[in-house]
């Protein structure tokens, strides 16, 4: 059973001291196994065979033609790799109870036979991903099996791809408004609040959505969807000062709830 630490004196002084003690121990690690990301593509590492350990998976996908940045050479779905999700295992595998494996993360593709054997997943910048017939119908079933899925770091007129193409995935799925109320928010921190925003696009208040098992609020929800927000964003800078301490603890519990909520589901 994971230990339930919640947002109290302990919960918050923890946190940040954990995030911290975090972005000293992997800023010079995490830079010489991945580089930065910034203005040429990052250096993916090979998988690691799974082991039963918690591993994070990040979710890629064919490029859209045209897909430049301002990172350059900007593949969408590698945002903040490798150094998000680095410190995030790190800081999740000190909290919890949890096996986290915190050297290596995995990348896989939706319909590669791989993803069934772990039941979280990641996706960056959602609002570019456009499926083959293939990953659709991989998602529809890795979900449906008992898969969970983060969506992060897409604002604005982004949204309207990624609802196109998640019915696509599943016709019928109905995206629900989450509040406060709802379990994923107090699975090991309590979540006081959602007022967040987009680090960038200042004024993009954050809006969280869920998916359920088979549309009832009630059953198991299988998907998150951070819209208007980008938590691995502050996962990556965590150890650079760049967005204040209060945002990127904030960050840092969504993202250990996502995992517990999911784990003990």
């Amino acid at each position: 059973m994971m230990p339930r630490r919640r947002s109290g004196l302990l919960g918050v002084v923890g946190l940040r001291l954990g995030v911290l003690a975090t972005a000293v121990a992997l800023a010079t690690s995490a830079l010489a196994q991945g580089g930065r990301g910034r203005g040429r593509a990052p250096e993916f590492l090979p998988n690691s065979p799974y082991d039963g350990r918690y591993t994070f998976v990040r979710i890629k996908y064919d490029i859209p033609m045209g897909g430049g940045g301002f990172r350059g050479v900007d593949i969408k779905w590698s945002h903040d790799y490798p150094r998000g999700e680095r410190h995030f295992t790190k800081l999740l595998s000190e909290l919890s109870s949890t096996r986290v494996r915190t050297a290596v993360s995995n990348i896989l593709t939706l319909d590669d036979p791989e993803l069934t054997r772990y039941p979280v997943a990641y996706m960056a910048e959602p609002g570019f991903w456009r499926p083959s017939e293939s990953e659709a119908v991989a998602l529809r079933n890795y979900l449906t099996k008992g898969g969970f899925i983060i969506f992060d770091d897409f604002a604005g007129e982004h949204w309207l791809n990624f609802e196109s193409q998640m019915l696509r995935v599943l016709p019928k799925a109905k995206f629900v408004q989450l509040t406060i109320a709802h379990p994923i928010f107090d699975s090991f921190y309590r979540i006081k609040h959602l007022d967040y925003e987009h680090p960038y696009y200042r004024g993009f208040k954050s809006v969280f959505y869920g998916i359920f098992e088979d549309n009832d609020p009630n059953k198991r929800l299988v998907a998150i969807i951070n819209y208007n927000n980008d938590i691995s964003e502050y996962w990556e800078f965590s150890d650079e000062g760049m967005f204040p301490v209060d945002m990127t603890n904030e960050a840092y519990k969504l993202g250990v709830n996502y995992i517990i909520y999911a784990l003990t589901r």
